[in-house]
């Protein structure tokens, strides 16, 4: 596939209505954790990715109806999570790392080492 049908299938991708996960976004003096709430995402339905400062996390949402049974009635509207942080220049986006478990996406992006706290030694003359 060439680089211009796949920037067309991103496009189309994020005009299509989309789910607004909640998240929870945590900081600590080392970095930040995000944690993102995507039930019924299986792991090969999930995108995570850093472009420059911006993380972005796609998903697709996969209900499993049982054989022979129809949804008469759905309270989810859209098949699709999306949602785009840009990343301050004090994160290390090189280092970030990730877990989806029970529906919960957790992602952890550490400091950079300028911005880590650091502890200055004073000396005595």
């Amino acid at each position: 596939m060439n680089a211009v049908t796949q920037t067309a299938e991103e496009t189309a991708a994020r005009r299509e209505p989309t789910l607004l996960p909640p998240v929870d976004v945590i900081e600590d003096s080392t970095g930040i954790s995000l944690y993102a709430d995507l039930p019924g995402v299986p792991r090969d339905k999930l995108n995570l990715r850093v472009e420059g400062d911006q993380l972005t996390i796609e998903a697709e949402l996969v209900l499993a109806v049982p054989q022979g049974m129809a949804s008469t009635h759905a309270e989810v509207q859209y098949a699709r999570y999306r949602r785009a942080f840009t990343l301050s220049n004090e994160l290390d986006a090189d280092k970030v790392n990730a877990e989806l478990s029970q529906g919960v996406l957790r992602v952890r992006i550490p400091k950079a080492a300028h911005a880590q706290p650091r502890r200055i030694t004073v000396n005595v003359a």
